[in-house]
């Protein structure tokens, strides 16, 4: 007899260093015992912190989860630029950083601050007619990814010490999604003529979720347990429309409601406390956009 499939849901995990996250979800997939697992959101080899994970219906939400803001805390290596922007590349050039004045420092990250355009590390995931940016350039091929708009919200300094020729900065970032910290601290070098790189990153928070929700991936290997369920899930990530029972039955069903004037996705939830669908109002219709408890389950 086969086992009942785990709960659907999210599970946020703390990354540790050294494995991708599609590493992260083959083990969850081991320790749910199911392949219905996805996550949101690449976070690098040597990156760690928060990593969102989809299990069952879960992974489908992924796709709706709002999460448009994330925050990092990171180290920046002033005194030598690397083929990948991190330190997990190779050395391409340095120059004598440990002479550089604080405030041109400061001055030069709040040229980096608020609404920017920014070129995307040659090396990331994204994209390039059907193939990975950072395969093309494992395969040997030129890259150049146009510069696209971002947001840093926040770019702040918290440390900052001379380790030799290099200046070090340990700094928290708050950014629109699709910002790269890695093309952060090679622009911060560019713009300082010195080159610069990222040592380490942690990422803190992913739209409505941070790093207290988040369990080591070990944990979760020994006990595989829901961060959140679907419910939890919708209401974490979408403000609340409350309906009736009859209702949520028909949302189920796919069915739509009269409109209410509603702006943007709502999280449809019943007396009972269930999240039935995410629902959004399209002309005279006030339609499901994702049905997390469909009838037919």
């Amino acid at each position: 007899m086969n086992a009942p499939a785990p709960k659907p849901g999210l599970v946020i995990v703390d990354k540790p260093a050294g494995m991708t996250s599609h590493d992260v979800v083959s083990k969850l997939r081991r320790a749910f015992s199911t392949r219905k697992v996805g996550h949101a959101g690449t976070l690098d080899p040597m990156a760690t912190g928060v990593l969102v994970v989809g299990i069952e219906r879960g992974t489908r939400f992924l796709a709706h989860m709002v999460a448009s803001t994330k925050a990092y805390d990171a180290t920046i290596r002033l005194g030598a630029a690397t083929s990948t922007d991190d330190a997990e590349g190779e050395v391409i050039s340095t120059t004598d950083a440990s002479g550089l004045d604080h405030s041109t420092i400061l001055a030069e990250i709040a040229n980096l601050t608020g609404d920017i355009m920014q070129k995307p590390t040659k090396v990331s995931a994204i994209k390039i007619d059907g193939k990975r940016a950072h395969e093309r350039v494992r395969d040997g091929e030129e890259v150049d990814i146009p510069a696209r708009p971002v947001t840093v919200s926040v770019f702040d300094v918290l440390d900052y010490r001379v380790d030799g020729e290099f200046y070090d900065l340990d700094v928290r970032v708050h950014c629109s999604s699709g910002t790269y910290i890695r093309a952060l601290a090679r622009d911060l070098g560019n713009a300082l003529q010195v080159g610069g790189h990222l040592t380490a990153l942690r990422r803190t928070e992913v739209g409505p979720f941070t790093l207290n929700d988040a369990t080591p991936l070990s944990k979760l290997q020994e006990n595989p347990e829901l961060s959140l369920n679907l419910d939890q899930a919708l209401t974490r990530s979408y403000p609340v429309l409350d309906i009736t029972e009859d209702e949520g039955v028909d949302l189920s069903m796919g069915k739509w409601l009269e409109p209410r004037g509603l702006k943007g996705i709502h999280a449809a939830v019943t007396p009972s406390g269930k999240a039935v669908a995410l629902i959004e109002e399209k002309g005279k219709r006030l339609a499901t956009v994702f049905v997390a408890h469909p009838n037919t389950l």
